[in-house]
């Protein structure tokens, strides 16, 4: 098992520097600089600005620049937030986004786990039908879509829920069911297929002949095996999490890692983009590997190859 750990994290390197530049390379292909919103500066002054940043440096110059000091933990400075370097930005908005997403991640994986078996337990029965076609509403409707409906349903028209800013715990309610739905409707659907199957199994039909209860058999025997594709499935669903938080905080109004991504973007701010897009690469390779543990601890034949 050891092995296989530190064959799976060896994997992720090449991934990551391959991240690291693609990011590096788009962020400076945008137009602009991030300096065009400043009052008109003088030449000299912006020649000291350009140096003060090493932005009169070629590319390729520049590039090994910030991959030494990235191999060094050092995300650079942030060049609209000067007050600041971008890792202090970014431990300033993680946990926001890290608390969001992580009740996001947990309410779509109790619910949809749930879901899906008791829609496989009722195949092709009404209930079977209704939970499925929820299911595929909210693969089909993005989550921009879903949270502006249910800021006007919950928070305007109702008001049973608070919308934007974080000042109480209701105010996660609604970001948090936004940000879940979609990964909610895919455990699903995922979760029933994989149900399904596995109680047409041989061992099950033994365990049916023994006399066991349907509910043992489900939970000590089918829930297991029905697990594997959901949890090979964490990993891309972490994934998206992450990268739609980005749109649901904006909406909120969260000050998350979201806001900075956004306002990095729109003011060329190319340090802290860059900041973002490296946490988020790292983030979303360490679940993946986290995930492939899981994987093996739940699948024997994996831990044996």
């Amino acid at each position: 098992m050891i092995r296989y750990a530190l064959t799976r994290l060896a994997s992720a390197v090449p991934t990551l520097l391959l991240v690291v530049a693609l990011a590096f390379a788009l962020v400076h292909a945008a137009p602009g600089g991030p300096f065009d919103t400043e009052r008109r500066l003088s030449p000299a002054m912006e020649q000291r600005l350009a140096e003060a940043y090493h932005l009169d440096e070629p590319l390729p110059q520049q590039f090994l620049r910030y991959l030494g000091g990235l191999l060094q933990g050092d995300l650079g400075p942030s060049y609209r937030y000067r007050q600041s370097d971008v890792s202090e930005l970014i431990a300033a908005g993680l946990p926001v986004s890290l608390k969001v997403g992580g009740l996001a991640m947990l309410l779509a994986v109790m619910l949809g786990i749930a879901a899906g078996t008791l829609a496989a337990l009722r195949q092709n029965r009404l209930a079977d039908h209704v939970l499925m076609a929820l299911s595929m509403t909210g693969i089909s409707v993005p989550n921009f879509v879903v949270a502006p409906l249910l800021v006007l349903v919950f928070a305007v028209m109702l008001r049973w829920l608070p919308a934007g800013d974080l000042a109480s715990p209701a105010h996660y309610v609604l970001p948090v069911i936004a940000l879940a739905l979609p990964q909610l409707a895919y455990i699903a659907r995922l979760t029933r297929a994989s149900m399904i199957d596995v109680l047409k199994s041989p061992y099950i039909r033994t365990a049916r002949a023994q006399g066991l209860s349907e509910r043992s058999i489900v939970l000590q025997h089918a829930l297991k095996p029905t697990l594997l594709p959901v949890v090979s499935y964490l990993g891309p669903a972490t994934a998206a999490i992450l990268t739609g938080s980005v749109v649901i905080e904006q909406i909120f109004n969260l000050p998350g890692l979201g806001r900075f991504f956004v306002q990095g973007a729109l003011n060329r701010d190319y340090t802290l983009v860059m900041g973002v897009v490296v946490f988020y690469g790292v983030l979303i390779v360490l679940f993946n590997f986290v995930v492939d543990l899981l994987y093996g601890l739940l699948d024997p034949r994996v831990r044996y190859r």
